[in-house]
């Protein structure tokens, strides 16, 4: 994938001012979007709002078609608190959000350039994502998105442009086959457990009538696939998206497409899952992040000779900052399965060129599209704050002109370089140690999100687990 250049900013994401008129309207743009969209399609019979919760997770409600409008004008009522959820949907009290506020009602607004039709839907159904509001009308900042939002816009005053891919890898399982406890075995499993396929073509033609619905969905939604590759596991894909010259919209992609994927598969008899390691023997699932910066002139900052030092300075931020930000990228109890020697998930704070086995690679590339991968992530993470925490690892280092240890040579597994926390309670106690979080996040989220991930620590350490039984009784 290469890197784009020219148009810099996040300039895509919507106004929160009035039009300037008697409209109830958000801005004039939103008006023309929703216009638009019910000149094209009048006949909507229902619409899908889609939030998405601290841990990446899709919340929403469903509506009839005529909700629609309200959405682009003052917002859809929703408690302030749905951002105070831990990955079960359950209110944590710590968090402060909920009763003891009186669960508030926010505006939930439409974000721009979401809207479209849910091709799988067997009614005429609109879906559009949303964000939240307070009452008074100004961004909560519990909420993931208007915290990168927030970044971005500081990330441009200050200069910097980032450009941003995501990748995805996903598994696809047959709901009809159980393959252990109760789990859907991953498609072409019963071909053997060797049979891993690594960029099989006949896996993708396979299920081409699903990838092409995938691509379908996407264009209607405005989403830039690239390529769709069979990856290193019995049913396991992935999908990579293109770069945008918008964190924001980049991130919002992700959201989309994981929704995208789950429901054209569910359309096709099919589950699918980003799950970061649904099966021990297989590979985990990983989201990368491929960014670059520019300047306000829309070039490159990290091409050409003079470039080297300022890449090297942003991955000196991020390996500095990577162990107390590693429960943003591993967001779950089942995420620190994936980070295993030898697996091409990192286990150690480390880079190099052109190198899978380490946190933060820099790609192949010539000088115009030259950017690091950041490899850390598994899929079901929350895009936006992994957004927001590399953007501020990265301007963190290029200000400070920090400088990184040397590029390690050969498997990451097996060099002297920062070993990563491997268990999500180790993980909390560098984050609640960090200052950086809160640079990262904002005060409000990032104590939402560890008041989350602790009360989710809780709930895994007060389970006795069947090994536990069939060992001790």
């Amino acid at each position: 994938m290469s890197a784009i250049s020219g148009n810099t900013g996040a300039g895509t994401d919507e106004s929160i001012s009035g039009s300037g008129n008697e409209s109830l309207f958000v801005s004039p743009e939103h008006e023309r979007e929703y216009r638009a969209f019910i000149k094209e399609h009048p006949d909507i019979e229902a619409v899908e709002f889609l939030i998405v919760d601290p841990n990446g997770v899709m919340r929403g409600k469903w509506a009839p078609g005529d909700a629609l409008k309200k959405a682009f004008q003052e917002g859809v009522n929703f408690p302030m608190s749905l951002h105070g959820l831990d990955v079960w949907g359950r209110e944590v009290e710590a968090t402060g959000l909920h009763i003891e506020t009186g669960d508030k009602d926010g505006y939930c607004r439409a974000t721009r350039g979401t809207l479209a039709i849910v091709p799988w839907a067997k009614r005429k159904t609109a879906q559009v994502l949303l964000q939240t509001f307070t009452p008074e009308g100004e961004p909560y900042m519990a909420d993931s998105r208007q915290v990168l939002k927030h970044k971005v816009a500081e990330a441009n005053a200050k200069g910097f442009f980032p450009v941003v891919a995501f990748e995805l890898e996903f598994y696809l399982l047959d709901p009809e086959t159980d393959w252990d406890d109760g789990m859907p075995a991953p498609v072409g499993a019963s071909a053997g457990p060797d049979r891993l396929r690594m960029y099989g073509l006949d896996d993708l033609a396979e299920h081409a009538e699903l990838f092409d619905m995938i691509r379908d969905a996407a264009d209607a939604m405005n989403l830039p696939i690239d390529t769709i590759i069979k990856e290193a596991a019995p049913g396991q894909f992935e999908v990579n998206l293109k770069h945008r010259a918008d964190p924001l919209k980049a991130a919002d992609d992700v959201i989309l497409l994981r929704r995208i994927v789950m429901g054209c598969a569910r359309a096709h008899g099919l589950t699918a899952t980003f799950m970061a390691k649904p099966f021990l023997e297989y590979a985990g699932n990983g989201m990368h992040v491929h960014t670059s910066m520019l300047n306000s002139d829309g070039v490159n900052i990290f091409g050409h000779a003079e470039g080297r030092p300022v890449l090297e300075s942003a991955v000196a931020g991020l390996l500095k900052t990577m162990p107390e930000s590693l429960l943003l990228f591993i967001n779950t109890w089942n995420g620190f399965r994936r980070i295993t020697p030898g697996s091409y998930a990192p286990t150690r704070a480390v880079w190099a060129e052109n190198n899978r086995s380490v946190a933060l690679r820099i790609p192949v590339s010539n000088e115009h599209n030259r950017r690091i991968e950041h490899r850390i992530a598994g899929a079901d993470a929350n895009p936006y704050l992994v957004m927001a925490a590399i953007m501020q690892g990265m301007i963190e280092g290029i200000t400070s002109k920090a400088v990184p240890p040397p590029p390690i040579e050969g498997s990451a597994y097996e060099d002297e370089g920062l070993f990563l926390p491997d268990d999500m309670d180790d993980a909390l106690q560098l984050m609640e140690k960090s200052r950086f979080i809160d640079r990262a996040l904002g005060p409000l989220l990032a104590k939402v999100y560890k008041d989350l991930k602790r009360a989710e620590i809780m709930a895994f350490w007060s389970e006795i687990t069947p090994l536990e039984r069939t060992t001790y009784l």
